[in-house]
């Protein structure tokens, strides 16, 4: 089936620019030697793991079931931070995992001797308490208070545990460049670099937006070379977004438009929601982007999109187009692979989104197919 075949609203990964996100990830890594993870948080869609493996190192998981499904799908080094950990899980952690990294000198106490003597490599967050950030707070894990990663001062405390540390993980970015990296790498470098000696390895976490257009990647080589040639440390990344940036859309069709002169703006409603199928337009906020469309006012027609669900909020944004809308009109949603698929939700009883791959020669194949059971399933 064709793109304008699919039944809506639905999700389809391009194959195309996931291997072109690939390309430039793989190209990176043969230039500075560093080791590249997928941050599976963002992306998760494991029947395109081994195309991705083509290009890079491993995966990166959050938790049990990430580092489960990263072991049994995705080839290479499996990786996993958590805030903290669970007795009653970790056994089972510690076969699926290579590199384990600690929140905190409390966990890394608690549970560090055990994964050295399953033999994984030991790591620890650190928090240089340096921020780069404006605006999204919440993805900050640098503001103050954090509960991420153990500041300098607390390390100070560390004594005899810092023996069991093999790296230290910091990740403190968010869909930025690498002048924040850099000025960031400064932070740690103060503040930690006396560990480096000791180390075998660095891992500077995600939120390097590495393959969006622009993006510095001579300044990320400079600074990933400075630290393997200063301190002979393996340095690894772990992006998400940078993995799958731009390398999906979600389809939907318009159900219902009221008429032209609702003040203040006439609505179109959608077969898709922002609060089950992204819900990060609801939560960072932003803005998606959409093909075909313009901002408020750029255009003749200007309509505010919203969801069939009952939450009033539930709107995806303001735009603007040529033509009137019309239902049965087929809209897409660009850059709609990260943070969606793994986190919709099925609020309201809305159908969860199909999930189609689209491959090099335009076929589109059916990845999975949602239905009632999986809402009645859930609860």
């Amino acid at each position: 089936m064709r793109r304008d075949e699919l039944r809506t609203p639905c999700f389809v990964i391009e194959e195309a620019k996931l291997r072109r996100n690939g390309r430039i990830l793989a190209e990176l890594r043969r230039n500075t030697g560093c080791r590249i993870l997928l941050a599976q948080k963002c992306f998760s869609n494991w029947e395109l793991y081994p195309l991705l493996a083509e290009y890079l190192d491993g995966s990166e998981a959050s938790g049990l079931y990430e580092a489960r499904l990263g072991h049994e799908k995705f080839p290479g080094e499996c990786h996993v931070f958590s805030a903290a950990f669970r007795d009653d899980e970790f056994d089972e952690l510690l076969g699926y995992a290579d590199h384990i990294v600690f929140n905190s000198l409390r966990q890394l106490q608690k549970f560090g001797e055990r994964a050295k003597t399953a033999g994984l490599s030991v790591g620890l967050r650190v928090n240089p308490e340096h921020s780069t950030q404006v605006g999204h707070e919440i993805y900050d894990p640098c503001a103050p208070g954090s509960r991420l990663g153990v500041t300098a001062d607390e390390l100070s405390e560390g004594g005899e545990l810092l023996r069991l540390l093999d790296g230290i993980h910091f990740h403190t970015l968010c869909e930025q460049d690498s002048d924040s990296l850099e000025e960031t790498l400064d932070a740690v470098e103060e503040k930690f670099g006396y560990l480096f000696g000791s180390l075998k390895w660095i891992n500077f976490g995600g939120g390097h937006h590495i393959t969006r257009e622009g993006y510095d990647l001579m300044r990320l080589e400079s600074c990933i070379l400075r630290i393997r040639d200063k301190y002979g440390l393996d340095v690894y990344l772990e992006p998400g977004e940078a993995v799958a940036l731009n390398a999906g859309v979600l389809i939907t069709s318009v159900l219902d438009v009221s008429p032209s002169d609702r003040k203040p703006l006439p609505y179109a409603i959608l077969d898709t929601s922002a609060a089950c199928h992204m819900p990060d337009v609801l939560e960072m906020p932003y803005r998606p982007p959409l093909f075909n469309s313009g901002e408020p006012d750029e255009y003749s027609y200007t309509y505010r999109l919203g969801s069939q669900t009952c939450l009033a909020g539930d709107i995806i944004g303001d735009y603007s187009f040529e033509h009137e809308l019309h239902e049965g009109d087929r809209l897409t949603f660009g850059d709609m692979a990260i943070y969606t698929m793994v986190k919709t939700n099925t609020f309201n009883g809305m159908p969860l989104p199909d999930i189609y791959v689209e491959h090099e020669d335009g076929e589109c194949e059916l990845l999975r197919r949602f239905g009632y059971d999986d809402f009645f399933g859930r609860l």
